[in-house]
């Protein structure tokens, strides 16, 4: 099993607002192997809610499962148009559309929400990124 958080990647901090959660993993996706093979979406796992791990994970499940044809167009993506962050107190949405490297394009909505317990420090977690 892999360590949480996975080591010399982006992760989570109290600094961050929702809307700086999900842009810096769209960024991370949009050149996926760079510094390393599947950083884009190892730094998506480190960003993900302990409920999200638990349903998606341990990270080798979570990496097929971005891999697969739902959430394939994340990965080296070629355009990422953000609409506007909806936040309701510690819980944000936001509704992104990306292009594919093939052009197909996809919308999803990604959920977030602020956690408190000493191991996040009140951070901005992903809870769930639906394809709509």
């Amino acid at each position: 099993m892999s360590a949480y958080p996975v080591k010399n990647l982006p992760t989570p901090d109290p600094a961050y607002e929702p809307e700086r959660v999900i842009e810096i993993q769209l960024e991370a996706l949009e050149t996926n192997d760079t510094p390393v093979e599947n950083a884009g979406v190892k730094t998506a796992y480190n960003f993900a809610s302990p409920a999200n791990r638990r349903a998606t994970g341990p990270l080798d499940r979570f990496i097929k499962m971005v891999e697969g044809p739902q959430y394939a167009p994340m990965i080296d993506h070629t355009e990422a148009v953000r609409g506007p962050i909806e936040r309701d107190g510690d819980q944000a949405t936001q509704r992104v559309t990306l292009t594919g490297p093939d052009g197909r394009t996809v919308t999803y909505q990604f959920g977030v929400s602020k956690y408190t317990e000493a191991e996040f420090g009140e951070c901005w977690l992903t809870d769930r990124v639906l394809a709509e």
